[in-house]
């Protein structure tokens, strides 16, 4: 069992925009004053330049594009429909936004074949949606593949029943919380556990100072600290700058690397870069464009492939 793969599929966007159906509960999505065309053009270019750092670092990305059959804004963030795991299953998951649902495509569990991933069995939960019940693929749930935890911060995009459904199906011990932001004065759930947390295998940067519940607060310290992981706090202003954004690769001969925004990196402190690279090496790239309309960054974009090898 391992916590971070060598494989990453990701999505090479055709039409990306603001998509105004996730801007409802997605407060980090700004408009910008620039022609969809321009917009998607500039995502392309910080996309593809995000890709070929990953690639000369040895990390296997497998770049799948949009397709233009759907309307679909957001399809560079395949994360929240997907995940992938090492005993050969695949779980489809049920959106919040209707235009993110045209993402889902069977098409791509082909192309992962045939590139020589062994998939055994699907786990279909995007049903779910009939009843307005979202849970949305490892944005929601932050998985410790091997102590077998799931972290999962409630929101309108993570039901608690349906998250403890998944851990039951896929063995996982549930840890839940609530993660609140200050939009406009008032405390309101952040959409997606992984903008204020972060996984990896010997740590975890976390901004504790969103979970205001004291107890849950207590309880996600201590299930962390159980497993040995090192806590690197972030504040909610660098949380903002998609700083909990970040995910853990394996890329040339085993070695690891933290992936994040170069706006992620920016707002780093001294200390916190140093905390981070007494475990491993840091990746940044400019996601400028990206991160504005799309409100997701680094993490989002890379949907982890454990699948078994044929």
């Amino acid at each position: 069992m391992q916590q971070s793969t060598n494989s990453i599929l990701m999505i090479r966007p055709i039409n990306f925009r603001m998509n105004e159906q996730t801007a409802i509960n997605n407060y980090y999505q700004e408009a910008l004053d620039l022609k969809n065309a321009e917009i998607n053009k500039k995502a392309q270019f910080e996309f593809d330049v995000y890709v070929e750092k990953l690639k000369s670092h040895g990390v296997e990305v497998i770049v799948i594009s949009d397709t233009v059959d759907f309307d679909t804004p957001d399809s560079l963030f395949p994360n929240n429909w997907i995940s992938f795991h090492e005993d050969g299953t695949v779980a489809f998951y049920p959106m919040f936004a209707e235009n993110r649902r045209h993402e889902r495509r069977e098409d791509i569990l082909d192309i992962l074949e045939e590139n020589g991933f062994l998939i055994e069995n699907v786990v279909d939960y995007s049903s779910a949606e009939e009843e307005q019940i979202f849970l949305e693929g490892t944005g929601s749930l932050l998985l410790d593949r091997v102590n077998r935890k799931a972290y999962c911060a409630l929101s309108p995009r993570a039901d608690e029943e349906l998250f403890i459904e998944f851990c039951e199906d896929f063995e996982y011990t549930p840890v839940v919380f609530t993660a609140n932001q200050s939009v406009d004065g008032k405390r309101k759930p952040i959409y997606h556990t992984n903008v204020m947390m972060c996984l990896a295998e010997t740590f975890a940067v976390i901004c504790l100072d969103t979970i205001d519940d004291k107890q849950e607060r207590k309880s996600v310290v201590k299930h962390l600290k159980e497993n040995n992981k090192q806590i690197i706090e972030i504040t909610e202003h660098q949380v903002n700058h998609f700083a909990g954004n970040m995910l853990q690769v394996k890329g040339k001969n085993e070695e690891r690397f933290l992936v994040m925004s170069q706006a992620a990196f920016d707002c780093l402190t001294q200390t916190q870069i140093q905390q981070i690279t007494k475990h491993c090496k840091i990746i940044s790239s400019s996601l400028e464009t990206i991160e504005t309309c799309g409100g997701g960054s680094a993490r989002c974009m890379m949907a982890e492939v454990f699948l078994p090898k044929i």
